[in-house]
């Protein structure tokens, strides 16, 4: 990969307890978009998906929205999501996270529930396996994220992980730090990532 066009954004399709984590969303939308590149995400209006397609449209970014059909009423009230310029309504959530991977050149996850932990582990996965080596980037807003480091620990201990030199994520703890990682790592060819977590892997 030797550009960068568009961030593909996993994260809560609520808010949460604590107003930090959709203003975490605002910020990272406006910055993809004022870094000229294109968000893509669940397509929702809601929660923390909301406030990163809100941030990145009221910035002038371009938002390429995909959701499965039965989710419409339930993330995006049914309607046609002002924010978006380009909307994909699949037939289920596999046909969701592949066309999500196929148009994005980096993973970023912000806090997010069981379906965001979901989405960004397959990434991890498919890296493991050498299907990818696309930059991807824990969003440790408020600590969140690192619970999901004890859990990585304790699964290598019990000797359930192997092959983590080939996944590379990235924990970093504000916004302001994402994108400038994502363009470095794009540049030098290799999203070197955290070598403490590669190797929990």
């Amino acid at each position: 990969m030797s550009k960068i066009r568009s961030i593909c954004v996993y994260c809560g399709s609520s808010t949460g307890n604590n107003p930090v984590y959709r203003e975490a969303g605002l910020a990272l939308g406006r910055s993809i978009a004022e870094n000229g590149l294109r968000l893509i995400y669940g397509g929702g209006t809601k929660g923390i998906m909301g406030a990163v397609a809100e941030g990145a449209y009221k910035a002038g970014g371009k938002v390429t929205g995909i959701i499965p059909t039965f989710l419409l009423n339930k993330e995006a009230d049914g309607k046609q999501n002002e924010m978006l310029d380009e909307q994909i309504i699949t037939e289920n959530m596999h046909q969701r996270k592949q066309l999500m991977f196929e148009r994005s050149d980096a993973f970023v996850t912000l806090p997010g529930g069981i379906g965001s932990v979901e989405e960004i582990v397959e990434m991890m996965t498919w890296a493991q396996l050498g299907h990818h080596k696309k930059p991807m980037v824990f969003a440790n807003i408020n600590h969140f994220w690192e619970p999901m480091i004890a859990m990585l620990d304790h699964m290598r201990t019990e000797g359930f992980i192997h092959t983590g030199h080939r996944v590379q994520p990235k924990m970093l703890d504000t916004v302001e730090e994402i994108i400038p990682y994502i363009f470095d790592a794009v540049t030098k060819g290799d999203a070197s990532g955290d070598e403490e977590i590669i190797a929990r892997m």
